[in-house]
């Protein structure tokens, strides 16, 4: 039977008796989100949910990274699946890892077909790896991908992966649903993904039915599931841009759920106080918000500067006075619940006194203009945020002011996420907004990636004196089978991130969920962005 997240992340869910639902107030009218929406409202049958996104499905090619991954996970399977316990078997019934930890060997589920009825035995799932492999440039975040030596299928159900080195991540990539979910070779070009694909084709517990770009989204139960049927027969997704407007198609009973990090922001849910028509559930914590220093900034290269900036950073009061408490402050790059990262650090206290007298001990001297000067040069820095963020830009304004009282003059700009997120990889920042990975990613590859220009990890390390020191402690890390040496290697890498200060940790996000009363089996799972739709039911 899959589940592919039987129970809850990190901990589970927290729920909050405070915020038991949308008041007890005449319900917003209806929302329209299109003329050409189908037919549906929410709860019109227990078989089917309404559910909403802010944004559309997209591109739903599991090899490449467009589309929506609660969509994907609903169309496609893996060769396992990643739960609070481990490792399970999805289209992989079992595997066996050879003694060096360099091949991988799998057993391919028996009686499993996509949903077009193409067969999913060991020659689909190579010719599946054979498009990623194809396209290998594009997935080097992902180490096994750099350390693949070749994959095969001797036969009908078995498949075989070559390592060059033993890789202790491994079945979690694995169990990542882009880039390694299968899709029906027949909605493949020419064998290859790289360039698109013709179909959505999968063996999930879901098929694609119908959708209108920017509008909806129709999902209806695969009745040729080989795993454990959903008993939701219909999952219809709109697509509402809005907060508020989410909110009040909620009341208006349009949908049913509203599920994920970005989909709720404290005002919203600050407004479903006063209700006991619906729950409202928060995950531990899943990824980190934080701002990246980079150290080849002339006046960031100095460490004491970076520290400073630690010392003078409220995060106890962004946590409150921004996310009302729902974003807990955060000490630490990633969160000791994290694996391998529950290690002794001593957390930067918030002191403006502090922070003022390591400034003054680097030669920062405060001038008659209220911004400090060092050498005839001022100390200003630039902060780069997501201008469709609006949380990131009222964090943005608070560090401004804040600074500022220092003598820390901060210019903030917001550029849209594209160009944003194409200056962070290129290093054209001196501070910039970012957020952990989140599980089943960290702290493995989130780490590995920093090696290498994936996000502006890289670009923001090189003035560190210590950073070859730590790229090859992070490469030892992912090769080491002994599980001591990993945690000290973990241990190290972490004290040293800390130390140079180039992350400054602020608040860790968690999952959110607000959702009518009467729908059962809401939780969060071990991947933060995957909604457990296949375990939820309406009672």
């Amino acid at each position: 039977m899959k589940k592919r997240f039987p129970a809850l992340v990190l901990g589970g869910i927290l729920a909050l008796g405070l915020l038991s639902g949308c008041g007890q107030k005449e319900a917003a009218s209806s929302v329209s989100t299109a003329a050409s929406e189908p037919a549906a409202s929410a709860n019109s049958s227990d078989q089917e949910l309404v559910f909403v996104n802010y944004r559309d499905i997209r591109d739903l090619n599991p090899h490449l990274y467009a589309g929506e991954m609660y969509a994907q996970s609903i169309l496609y399977d893996t060769l396992v699946s990643i739960t609070e316990d481990g490792y399970e078997g999805c289209l992989a019934e079992s595997w066996t890892i050879s003694e060096d930890g360099k091949i991988y060997t799998f057993k391919i589920r028996d009686g499993v077909t996509f949903s077009d009825g193409t067969i999913c035995d060991a020659n689909a799932i190579l010719a599946n790896f054979n498009a990623i492999i194809e396209n290998k440039d594009r997935h080097t975040w992902l180490e096994m991908m750099n350390l693949l030596v070749g994959v095969s299928a001797p036969d009908d159900h078995t498949f075989v992966i070559e390592l060059s080195e033993a890789y202790y991540p491994m079945l979690t990539e694995l169990g990542c649903i882009r880039p390694f979910a299968m899709i029906s070779p027949n909605c493949m070009i020419d064998g290859s993904t790289k360039d698109g694909v013709s179909g959505y084709i999968g063996t999930g517990p879901y098929v694609l039915t119908d959708f209108e770009t920017d509008q909806y989204a129709v999902f209806e139960r695969n009745e040729n599931y080989w795993g454990e049927k959903p008993e939701i027969e219909r999952i219809t997704v709109k697509v509402i841009p809005d907060n508020q407007t989410r909110i009040m198609a909620l009341e208006s009973g349009e949908i049913d759920l509203i599920f994920g990090k970005n989909m709720l922001d404290a005002d919203a849910i600050s407004q479903c106080v006063d209700s006991d028509k619906f729950e409202v559930a928060l995950s531990n914590p899943t990824s980190t918000r934080h701002i990246v220093l980079n150290t080849t900034n002339e006046i960031l290269s100095d460490t004491a500067v970076r520290q400073a900036l630690q010392h003078a950073t409220n995060r106890t009061a962004i946590s409150e006075g921004i996310f009302y408490g729902l974003e807990q402050p955060a000490d630490t790059l990633y969160a000791a619940t994290v694996p391998y990262c529950d290690v002794e650090l001593t957390p930067y206290e918030y002191s403006t006194e502090t922070a003022s007298s390591m400034l003054d001990e680097a030669g920062w001297i405060m001038g008659s203009s209220g911004i400090r000067e060092k050498g005839g040069k001022k100390l200003e820095l630039d902060l780069l945020y997501n201008s469709d963020s609006v949380t990131e830009k009222t964090i943005s304004e608070y560090l401004q002011s804040e600074y500022l009282k220092l003598g820390i003059s901060l210019n903030i700009h917001g550029e849209e996420e594209q160009s944003y997120r194409d200056n962070m990889k290129a290093g054209n920042f001196d501070m910039v907004f970012n957020i952990c990975w989140g599980m089943p990613y960290d702290p493995q590859s989130s780490l590995a990636a920093m090696r290498a220009p994936v996000y502006g990890d890289f670009a923001a390390q090189q003035g560190l004196a210590d950073k070859k020191e730590i790229d090859q402690a992070i490469t030892d890390i992912l090769t080491t089978t002994d599980e001591e040496e990993r945690q000290e290697l973990y241990r190290f890498v972490l004290t040293r991130l800390h130390e140079d200060a180039v992350y400054i940790p602020l608040t860790f996000e968690c999952n959110k969920a607000l959702y009518t009363k009467n729908l059962q089996g809401v939780h969060f799972g071990t991947d933060q962005y995957d909604v457990p739709f296949s375990d939820m039911y309406f009672e």
